[in-house]
């Protein structure tokens, strides 16, 4: 199994922030997947769904939608050196991961190898941006970028796992199910009677490009980086203006800032999931049951949320 330095490391990272990361029980000479975000892992337990030999886990990256902060913890470091392979986000969501993936010797696949990205509107100014930094990194919130993820991991799991890739190219199958989810999405948000969409998180405009809503405007919050009184002031400026009865924060986000704008414009707040964490599917679960309970109903009940907020 791998080796890294990791006594070193983890000497050091006792005393840094991050949450255990939920492993699962599996045999010592399964292979082991490590699924570094709730969607990548979604993706990885629906393609491997009764393949025996493969176990998937992943980092407890927390319930926060933005990971520029974030820190590895103990258990996360463990999870690494004893992957075999490490399904990454890409498009610069992983920054955090840098220093220890140049020590494993895992291989890595890239989710966003043919997805085009949308730029963030925000700079985050943080210390070590690579040059996806100012590229939006939370792009399966558009399910044909979903689509297009899932494709990609199944190609690379093939070929690092040729045993498997009949059952894996079995389970991709079931792939079709987002085309009824963007069937659904259009026909629920084809009537809408707001001409804008206000969201307090950039990742949510993949969401509004697909399904045809008006992205007007975002804002990002973090801790130490809430919004200006110049920032909430235009975003007063286009509810008024565009007569939104409804703006939008994400599940696990700070709704400060929404709430001003509220008491200013008489919209309501309502919040919508960004999915970046989610409930452990069960051992024996189907593939389409994976891909069903944990990204398409959750998707649905954003469609549903939006529908009544802008009906």
């Amino acid at each position: 199994m791998k080796k890294l330095l990791l006594p070193l490391m983890l000497s050091v990272s006792v005393f840094l922030t991050g949450c255990s990361a939920p492993t699962d029980v599996h045999a010592a000479d399964d292979t082991v997947i490590l699924a570094t975000t709730y969607p990548v892992y979604i993706l990885a337990r629906t393609l491997t769904a009764d393949v025996d030999g493969i176990a998937v886990e992943r980092l407890n990256t927390g319930e926060v939608s933005c990971l520029h902060d974030y820190t590895l913890s103990v258990n996360d470091m463990k999870a690494i050196e004893g992957s075999d392979i490490i399904a990454m986000n890409g498009g610069g969501m992983e920054d955090f991961m840098s220093s220890m993936l140049a020590q494993s010797d895992a291989t890595t696949i890239y989710c966003d190898a043919n997805v085009k990205l949308l730029e963030s509107s925000h700079d985050h100014d943080h210390e070590g941006e690579t040059a996806e930094e100012n590229l939006d990194p939370h792009f399966w919130m558009d399910p044909m970028l979903y689509t297009e993820m899932m494709a990609t991991l199944a190609t690379e799991l093939c070929e690092e796992l040729p045993d498997h890739a009949e059952e894996i190219t079995k389970n991709l199958s079931v792939m079709s199910n987002l085309d009824d989810l963007s069937i659904l999405g259009n026909e629920m948000l084809s009537d809408l009677s707001s001409d804008g969409f206000i969201t307090f998180h950039d990742g949510f405009h993949y969401f509004a490009h697909y399904f045809g809503l008006n992205p007007l405007a975002s804002i990002e919050e973090e801790e130490g980086s809430e919004a200006s009184a110049k920032e909430i002031n235009e975003i007063v400026t286009l509810v008024n203006d565009h007569n939104i009865p409804t703006i939008f924060t994400e599940t696990n986000g700070s709704d400060a800032t929404a709430n001003a704008v509220a008491r200013e414009t008489g919209c309501s707040v309502a919040a919508l999931n960004m999915i970046m964490s989610g409930e452990t599917p069960a051992e024996g679960e189907s593939a389409e049951d994976i891909l069903t309970n944990y990204y398409i109903l959750p998707m649905t009940e954003n469609l549903t949320v939006i529908q009544e907020a802008l009906k």
